[in-house]
């Protein structure tokens, strides 16, 4: 009965990190009240102390789950010995994995961040967005270096260019869709790999 009861517990803690999300994403931190996220809950406010002990505690568990899972699977990438163009497509499709299973918070990651990692919990962040950035700039340097890519790119601008446009794919996206992460992960990379690898 022990393990029955925490099993449910967890599942609820997920259903309502979950709800909290999507709150979040659509209201902002700030604009989000613990009332409003009991509403979308059908709770009392006072219900989720039950679970939770605070609105910024709730942000801090669902943006370390999409981070720890984020860098479990970038980990993996870096660490294969793969190729430049080939570590750039397995990071992107990676990164369009991690929108369809936590898309509330990739949004949130991208509204909020910067403002968050001001504040003493969230200073993570700040390094979070510097690894990323780093991940990236290497494996584009690298492939200049190689000449998988071309000698003319400013790697930054590119960097920038490629986190921008899969990431706001959380705005749009929706899990259960027509395509499957990875197929458009195929599609967004045949028409950026065109862009940045030699003309022959």
């Amino acid at each position: 009965m022990t393990a029955i009861a925490g099993n449910a517990n967890a599942e609820r803690r997920a259903e309502l990190l979950a709800t909290a999300a999507g709150v979040f994403a659509a209201l902002g931190y700030n604009a989000t009240t613990v009332r409003r996220i009991a509403d979308e809950a059908r709770l009392l406010a006072g219900s989720l102390y039950y679970h939770f002990e605070s609105k910024e505690s709730m942000l801090a568990e669902i943006l370390s789950a999409f981070l720890d899972e984020l860098w479990a699977g970038y980990g993996g990438v870096l660490a294969a010995g793969l190729g430049p163009a080939a570590t750039i497509e397995a990071l992107v499709t990676q990164s369009f994995r991690q929108i369809d299973r936590h898309g509330p918070a990739v949004a949130i990651y991208q509204k909020e961040s910067g403002r968050l990692s001001a504040q003493l919990r969230f200073a993570y962040l700040t390094d979070s967005r510097a690894k990323f950035e780093g991940a990236w700039l290497r494996t584009l340097e690298r492939g200049v270096a190689e000449q998988a890519f071309r000698s003319d790119l400013d790697v930054r601008l590119v960097y920038r260019f490629v986190r921008d446009t899969v990431w706001v794919a959380a705005s749009w996206y929706r899990p259960g869709g027509t395509h499957r992460p990875e197929e458009i992960a195929r599609q967004y990379l045949s028409m950026v790999l065109e862009g940045i690898t030699p003309r022959t």
